[in-house]
């Protein structure tokens, strides 16, 4: 049973969440305030965490770099609707995703199982497991590999979240060939889970927009206006 940790100032948010994830086989540990989950990881450590940005006492940002200084565990950032700037400096602080409030919980809990799994690889190779290069996607400048979760373009880094790497996967699969937004949609969430096409768009115009800091001139992924993606192996 996977140990989750909730860090949010609140409580309503902590309460339904906890229940859901219970619900769904993990336990629980809930926090109020960072300060409050510091003191508490010091002593042990979840498997993986879900931080609230903006908290008293010390905020998500703090938090995650604290935690950063000892350990790699998995953590999901809550964000407001207006947080992007937030959001790209916590994936470069070292978060592993980020899930937009209001959200869907059973989003977040396809996201924790997600990193979950790619924790159990980490630390399956770390043990001395074999390698499966055949799992490494290459596509011209772009290189992927599942396993680890870990994507870079020209042989720089690219810092994905859960969904632009699963994206970004299902069109480079298949260069030339049109994803619709429909078939995207599938591919990233859990199909309990009700999106609208913007969702897809938005997804898409970060993964670009990353994908850009590393090479300005990237444009690797088109858009056919009207039908969808598709990827165009440079």
């Amino acid at each position: 049973m996977s140990r989750i940790a909730l860090v949010d100032d609140d409580r309503n948010i902590l309460t339904s969440v906890s229940m859901t994830l219970e619900a769904e086989g993990f336990e629980v540990e809930t926090y109020n305030d960072g300060q409050a989950a510091l003191d508490a990881f010091n002593k042990k450590l979840p498997d993986m965490a879900v931080f609230d940005i903006k908290m008293p006492r010390m905020d998500g940002m703090d938090l995650l770099q604290r935690v950063r200084q000892k350990t790699s565990m998995p953590v999901i950032f809550l964000t407001s609707k207006d947080d992007e700037i937030d959001e790209v400096l916590g994936l470069r602080m070292g978060a592993d995703d980020y899930v937009k409030k209001p959200f869907s919980q059973r989003l977040l809990v396809e996201r924790i199982r997600a990193l979950l799994r790619r924790q159990e690889v980490i630390a399956g190779d770390s043990e001395g497991v074999e390698i499966d290069t055949a799992q490494v996607m290459t596509r011209g400048e772009l290189r992927m590999d599942p396993l680890r979760h870990s994507v870079s373009w020209k042989n720089r880094e690219v810092s994905l979240t859960v969904t632009e790497f699963l994206l970004l996967q299902a069109l480079a699969q298949r260069p030339g060939f049109v994803k619709s937004r429909d078939q995207l949609m599938d591919v990233a969430y859990d199909d309990q889970v009700y999106v609208d096409d913007r969702t897809i768009d938005s997804h898409i115009k970060r993964l670009r927009k990353k994908m850009r800091m590393v090479d300005d001139e990237f444009s690797a992924i088109e858009t056919l206006y009207g039908i969808g993606y598709r990827y165009n192996e440079e």
